[in-house]
């Protein structure tokens, strides 16, 4: 069985086109057909960037929902005899909790790369993507569908370090992004984890501290730093290098170090997982021996 490559293709039918179809202006006089589906027509979209749905504000919302009812309609897709959703999986969570039985849809044609694209972006403009799922999000989009960094930069109106840095997150140790997803560390305080020897030992400390960011850097700048790399570097990396170092740390996911003099030099590619592994051998092309 030949291994399916990322589909290498531009973002569908562009972003202002895309959005459009997703978010029509108030003001147009063509409003998109609307209907009524049953909540249990719908499925979700397992490549859905958004993973953790806030309780709390899940009830707020089905606590309206059952007063006003669903005002925005939800986008879907064809998917056999049922409907993915492309917009709106927590108006139908909200809907299901206010035992609502159906809401508005509007149903739309998108391709797998679209549905992608149309989740990440709603959920951004919306904030409601803490940064690790956004990072995860990007590196779908980069890894499923061949995308860079650069052409995303300029489809999601985010600059390319911005990218960049959010996918670095995706290096942490699980405890440390479990954290950030739940709201006890800001991304600014994982972005300067990045660095530290053990990350998930500082992050405890800072969370128990309530460590600011400019507090967690001077910690990680301490001399005393619990986190402190024990080794030195052999020689003083120079700007491309670092810069060259993040690229592959974000493009993999995983922390890279690259050591290079006189012409020769090595990469060393840190995995903290056996599914890291797996990727970077299906990224290598070289498979997993079992």
């Amino acid at each position: 069985m030949t291994e399916r490559k990322p589909e290498r293709r531009g973002l569908g039918r562009g972003l202002s086109a895309l959005m459009a179809e997703v978010t029509p202006d108030a003001t147009s006089t063509e409003r998109p057909r609307e209907q009524n589906l049953p909540v249990e027509k719908l499925v979700a979209n397992p490549d859905q960037p958004r993973r953790h749905f806030d309780d709390t504000a899940l009830a707020e919302l089905a606590m309206s929902i059952r007063e006003k009812g669903v005002i925005q309609p939800l986008i879907v897709r064809p998917k056999g005899d049922m409907f993915e959703i492309v917009a709106g999986e927590r108006r139908w969570r909200a809907a299901q909790r206010a035992q609502v039985h159906e809401v508005p849809v509007i149903i739309r044609e998108f391709t797998d790369t679209e549905v992608l694209e149309v989740g990440i972006i709603e959920n951004i403009q919306r904030a409601d993507l803490n940064p690790v799922e956004e990072a995860m999000g990007y590196r779908t989009l980069i890894e499923r569908f061949g995308h860079t960094q650069e052409h995303l930069s300029q489809a999601m109106g985010k600059s390319r370090s911005h990218i960049a840095n959010l996918m670095r997150l995706l290096t942490l140790p699980a405890e440390v992004q479990t954290m950030v997803r739940e709201g006890k560390l800001t991304a600014g305080h994982a972005r300067a984890l990045i660095t530290a020897d053990d990350p998930a030992m500082l992050a405890r400390k800072v969370v128990l501290e309530g460590l600011s960011v400019r507090q967690t850097e001077s910690l990680l700048k301490s001399p005393y730093s619990p986190s402190k790399k024990a080794k030195s570097t052999a020689y003083s990396k120079d700007a491309d290098t670092r810069a060259l170092e993040n690229d592959l740390s974000a493009s993999l996911g995983m922390p890279v170090d690259l050591e290079y003099a006189g012409g020769r030099g090595k990469v060393t590619i840190t995995f903290q997982s056996m599914e890291q592994l797996d990727r970077l051998c299906g990224i290598l092309g070289t498979p997993v021996r079992t």
